[in-house]
């Protein structure tokens, strides 16, 4: 009977797969489930189980990519928004500034005009003292009228309105400045009206 039943387990213990040439094999409705089976259907199961850790490691590596290709466009997005803010603070008073050039203009006028009498010297007096305030203002906020007369015409920073011939000048030379054009910082605000030499 002992000798019986030892047979039973051994005949148990022996695989049920056709192909299977292993010894232990726990086998469940003729699949073969151990590490050392050479069986057709286990090897069907390893190539399976391959093509799926394949599969995990391709999206593994598509998930890292994305993450790189965030995370760069991100750093670059910060930068842009820094360089914007900086822009913005650096010529954060251009309106302002903008706005008086035409004022200053005007002090210009009254202090350039000869046909003043004695009464009117007096009220020049406090434009000048006036006029010499903004320039100083200005010069603090790094303003500086474009140096324009016996220049070369240059597009940037001149508006050419009139053209002149001039035997004095060679051509495309800035004969006057008509109206004072402004740098603000390293930006021009109002380029120069001037005539230029045909």
């Amino acid at each position: 009977m002992k000798k019986q039943t030892e047979e039973m387990n051994e005949e148990l213990k022996q695989c049920g797969c056709k192909d299977c040439n292993c010894e232990e094999c726990e086998c469940e409705n003729g699949e073969c489930n151990c590490e050392d089976c050479d069986c057709n259907e286990c090897e069907n199961n390893e190539e399976a189980g391959l093509t799926k850790l394949n599969e995990a490691y391709n999206k593994i590596s598509e998930l890292e990519d994305k993450l790189i290709r965030q995370n760069a466009d991100m750093v670059n997005f910060r930068k842009r928004k820094e360089e914007e803010i900086n822009k913005m603070l650096k010529f954060c008073n251009e309106d302002i500034i903008k706005e008086l050039l035409p004022i200053l203009d005007n002090f210009e006028r009254a202090i350039n005009d000869t046909d003043i009498d004695e009464k009117t010297e007096q009220y020049l007096k406090g434009f000048k003292m006036i006029y010499c305030s903004i320039q100083n203002i200005m010069e603090k906020n790094e303003v500086k009228p474009i140096d324009g007369s016996n220049k070369p015409f240059d597009p940037v920073y001149h508006n050419a309105i009139m053209l002149e011939k001039n035997e004095n000048y060679e051509p495309s030379m800035v004969i006057e400045v008509l109206q004072k054009g402004y740098l603000y910082k390293d930006k021009v605000i109002r380029p120069a009206m001037v005539k230029v030499s045909e």
